[in-house]
């Protein structure tokens, strides 16, 4: 019976010593947390995009705490976002824009020709590992939505064979990732005109294939006033820096792949 309530006492008095030294041990050798950081997090979407260049909104919110990030970087939580961080921080967020996701395709059902039936899984990547996809540009939209299942916010659907996006998108950047063909770019939502068509293929070829495609018939780098067009590659390309949004490219480009 000694024994035992020796043992007892020997037991005790140790849970005694171990929660002496945890107590002392988590006021001395505590991380301190800034409680800024946990502000911040309230006031970012929770995406986890990583639009902002930090490994999602958690470290975007203790570069921000710590002053080695600028506000204003968070696309998705728009000048509402950044407002709240600065009255935490103290800081303003100008020049802050709201940008937008850009599919560069008008290639829908309607416009692009089949080169065979696919039948395989119902995703883009897996159908871009056969012959390209289904359809005869190769360059184009594939259709099978993995930009759209990719979006956060909903943004997106696809209308006749075609993603689109539509005024919910935040900027994101996840379905410029998930795009097999490279087709989705994030843009500043202000932007007047966008090429829409990543096929370098010669006009001719291009034509036989899409109607919706650039043909690279040059009236648009023709007719531009400010010389803001260029062809590259078979493939009009414009120069934002001298672009003053007349949208006169839009109006005389035949295939209409300039546009909004």
């Amino acid at each position: 019976m000694d024994t035992v309530v020796t043992a007892v006492i020997s037991i005790a008095a140790i849970g005694a010593v171990c929660a002496v030294i945890l107590s002392f041990a988590s006021k001395f050798m505590a991380v301190k947390i800034d409680e800024r950081v946990s502000n911040i997090l309230e006031c970012l979407p929770g995406t986890n995009c990583g639009a902002c260049g930090y490994p999602g909104c958690s470290g975007y919110a203790e570069a921000l705490a710590s002053g080695e990030a600028k506000n204003g970087l968070c696309t998705p939580g728009g000048a509402d976002a950044a407002g709240k961080i600065g009255g935490i921080l103290g800081t303003s967020a100008e020049g802050f824009e709201q940008k937008i996701a850009v599919v560069r395709c008008r290639g829908d059902l309607s416009a692009q020709q089949k080169k065979m039936d696919y039948k395989g899984i119902e995703t883009c990547m897996a159908a871009k590992q056969i012959f390209g996809g289904e359809r005869a540009c190769a360059f184009g939209c594939l259709g099978y939505g993995d930009c759209k299942h990719a979006c956060p916010s909903g943004a997106i659907c696809i209308d006749n064979g075609l993603a689109k996006i539509n005024q919910d998108c935040t900027g994101c950047g996840l379905c410029v990732k998930s795009c097999p063909n490279k087709l989705i770019s994030v843009e500043k939502k202000s932007t007047a005109v966008f090429v829409l068509c990543k096929n370098i293929e010669k006009g001719a070829v291009v034509r036989k294939k899409c109607t919706s495609g650039c043909i690279a018939c040059g009236r648009c780098v023709r007719e531009c006033p400010e010389g803001a067009i260029k062809l590259e590659d078979n493939l009009a390309v414009i120069d934002y820096a001298k672009c003053t949004d007349c949208c006169h490219c839009a109006e005389v480009c035949a295939p209409k792949c300039i546009s909004k």
